[in-house]
């Protein structure tokens, strides 16, 4: 499986690299530990099959002269029933159009009906522990909701990542920097 994903200024990066270390420190999640060089982002899309080369040269042209998008994060969340527990970005129509218009641009990649990061089904988050059981969800978001203050920064990167679920790795394949406004 293949996800673009959107990556972080390194001052927000950085950010919720410390919030990932403080949860293993208090022994409430591993999250961020468990795949290898695992970073902070924003989900995009993701594909089960593709002709790599040719998605990578669309890519390259499609985000060639993308700008930085700005974000905000001032809510925490979770899935029902999944034991995660997110950052939300505060959706604003600059990241709106972003998500859609790739979407657009990638429809004929678009293998997978029930994926959760469709257009109409994306909900734009950054993950900061998964698979918790219930006390220890709760911990985090106790932890979360009392130590995170709004952060502020921009998306500046876009990563195609191959997802290998049995060697716990998600190597980069592709990567493009955004230009800043």
């Amino acid at each position: 499986m293949y996800a673009v994903v959107a990556i972080f200024d390194t001052k927000t990066e950085q950010i919720i690299k410390n919030i990932w270390q403080e949860l293993k420190k208090q022994s409430i999640s591993c999250y961020a530990f468990e795949v290898e060089d695992r970073r902070p982002h924003i989900t995009l899309a993701s594909y089960n099959k593709m002709n790599i080369n040719e998605f990578i040269r669309e890519m390259d042209s499609f985000y060639d002269h993308q700008s930085a998008i700005s974000i905000n994060f001032k809510t925490i969340g979770s899935f029902l029933n999944s034991g995660t527990l997110f950052l939300s970005p505060t959706l604003t129509k600059d990241l709106f159009d972003f998500h859609l218009s790739h979407h657009k641009h990638f429809e004929k990649y678009n293998n997978n009906p029930h994926s959760l990061y469709l257009p109409n089904h994306w909900i734009p988050h950054c993950t900061i522990a998964n698979r918790l059981p219930l006390d220890k969800l709760k911990e985090a978001f106790s932890y979360c909701s009392e130590s995170i203050s709004d952060i502020n920064g921009k998306l500046v990167e876009i990563v195609l990542i191959e997802v290998l679920d049995k060697k716990k790795e998600a190597p980069t394949v592709f990567s493009k920097k955004l230009k800043y406004k």
